[in-house]
């Protein structure tokens, strides 16, 4: 099948990220390059280390890097940052080929938002969860805010699903990518029969 959204890489990082948010996610790092790619959530701006993927960031993420943090440009990455291997498997997924990433992957944050970042890769795909019920399997749900932060400063967006973090109730949160791209993604994951029975 044709891979929808397939990352072609070309052009400039993308634009539009705030200045007066705070610090980047990924700090300067000689070792770190980075690409582009087009998907049909606009451009993503991909990097990676000899170590895995550090980040991927929509145009306009909040709290994303700066540029002196991503790196110089490649079109294949490096060590086990494969772009093009990242390209085919956001290309599967925006499909409705893929349900989970197979990626070396290399965040840069301390402990506890590791383990935050953590648990987000354990919400199947087409679920969602609250803040609450993250906080309770990290310890209690007295870690909530820190969980929110957490997942707010996650750096690795679509590959580790803070989209499927949602508000007490279901509502829909703040997203760094912004509420229309949470919907889009929430949208596509959904269950064939969730869809069906809302028609009935």
């Amino acid at each position: 099948m044709t891979e929808t959204g397939s990352a072609r890489g070309a052009g400039t990082t993308g634009t539009g990220w705030g200045t007066d948010d705070p610090a980047p996610t990924t700090a300067p790092d000689a070792a770190v390059v980075h690409t582009t790619t087009s998907t049909p959530v606009g451009l993503l701006t991909v990097a990676g280390g000899v170590d895995g993927l550090v980040g991927l960031w929509f145009e306009g993420h909040r709290r994303g890097p700066t540029r002196d943090s991503l790196g110089p440009r490649s079109d294949v990455g490096t060590g086990a940052s494969d772009f093009g291997e990242v390209a085919r498997q956001l290309g599967q997924y925006f499909a409705g080929e893929r349900t989970a990433f197979d990626l070396p992957l290399a965040p840069r944050g301390d402990d506890f938002r590791q383990r935050v970042w953590a648990a987000l890769r354990t919400i199947p795909h087409g679920e969602t969860r609250t803040y609450g019920q993250l906080a309770v399997g990290l310890g209690g749900v007295g870690l909530a805010r820190a969980v929110g932060a957490a997942n707010a400063l996650n750096p690795l967006s679509i590959v580790v699903p803070c989209h499927r973090v949602v508000g007490a109730g279901g509502a829909l949160t703040g997203y760094a990518g912004g509420l229309e791209r949470k919907r889009f993604l929430l949208a596509l994951e959904e269950p064939a029969e969730r869809r069906e029975s809302r028609l009935f």
